[in-house]
């Protein structure tokens, strides 16, 4: 039986999580574990995500992440697939790593929210691996409770689950992690008073990232289904750029970075896939992966590369979004 295509929401909060086949201990070894994370790392700053909680367990791992323009299914096809072969590699196996693909459960309620990072924070206690996650190397609590340099969490975003200002919120977290601990010691909605707390500073967010409102509705733009010679055609229209020059021999500078970001703005947005591309262009699938994998790098190096592919999208989504609402008016 076929696969239940995955709905998923631009700028939703997603809780994702997956087991090591047959249970077996990976991440008990801290060189893995690092590893691990450190692609989730790579993927975060890659794809754009928000990431509110996360957790390395023996044998799983829980991540609580705000997704962006770039589908959730690319960042864990790339975390997941790049570690399982990086370990089979380094242990001479061979199979399946994970149990199955990975778990993904929409987050639509705030006070879900607010408990999810509890929940995720407080696994290596539940676990029985610590008695305070402040102790427990490979999870994100650690990252707000200490100054950590490079931290996995954003942790205004997550403290904002708790409140509006700096201090208020850590020790409203704070609180509730500890009557997580023990909860027959502490009073998590104990009253609190803004002028308890001088000099406090607002949490700060990124305004301008793409999320799900109180309503559900994602203000992340719209991208009907396309056919990738259609896409490309369209594209290259907005961009007032040759087609056929895309699928030239041409190799000026123009025309290389015009192809990565074509099939850049396609693979990572929306939806194509890099072989159709390829077809339609009559190019080497590889080829496409590699305009692709640099398109990537251009969009996170180059301010402009990264301004002209988000206007692209913007202008090919209210395109076919008005497209649509004319011909649902006749």
């Amino acid at each position: 039986m076929a696969r239940r295509p995955r709905v998923v929401v631009e700028g939703g909060v997603y809780h994702v999580y997956n087991r090591i086949s047959s249970g077996e201990a990976v991440f008990a070894d801290p060189n893995e574990a690092i590893e691990f994370i450190e692609i989730i790392r790579e993927v975060k700053k890659r794809d754009g995500w928000t990431v509110f909680a996360w957790s390395v367990m023996s044998n799983h791992f829980h991540l609580v992440i705000r997704t962006s323009a770039v589908p959730l299914w690319r960042g864990m096809h790339t975390i997941q697939n790049r570690f399982s072969r990086g370990f089979n590699r380094r242990y001479r196996r061979t199979g399946s790593l994970w149990q199955s693909r990975y778990k993904a459960k929409f987050v639509n309620d705030q006070s879900f929210l607010d408990s999810l990072v509890l929940y995720v924070h407080l696994n290596p206690v539940k676990a029985g691996l610590v008695t305070n996650p402040s102790d427990y190397s490979f999870c994100g609590h650690r990252e707000v409770k200490k100054k950590i340099r490079e931290p996995l969490v954003n942790a205004d975003e997550m403290l904002l689950c708790f409140g509006t200002t700096q201090k208020q919120a850590r020790k409203h977290y704070l609180a509730a992690i500890r009557a997580g601990i023990d909860p027959g010691s502490f009073e998590i909605d104990s009253p609190w008073h803004p002028f308890d707390f001088p000099n406090d500073i607002p949490l700060e967010v990124d305004a301008g990232a793409e999320h799900v409102d109180a309503l559900g509705r994602s203000t992340g733009l719209g991208r009907p289904a396309l056919e990738a010679a259609q896409f490309i055609k369209l594209v290259c229209e907005i961009a007032e750029f040759d087609q056929d020059q895309l699928a030239s021999r041409v190799r000026d500078r123009q025309t290389a970075t015009m192809r990565r970001m074509v099939v850049t703005l396609g693979v990572e947005r929306w939806e194509q896939r890099g072989a159709a591309l390829a077809e339609v262009l009559n190019k080497n699938p590889d080829v496409v992966s590699w305009w692709v994998g640099e398109g990537i790098r251009l969009r996170l190096n180059d301010s402009d590369f990264a301004a002209e592919l988000d206007r692209l999208d913007a202008q090919l989504s209210s395109l076919l979004i008005q497209s649509q609402g004319r011909d649902g008016g006749e």
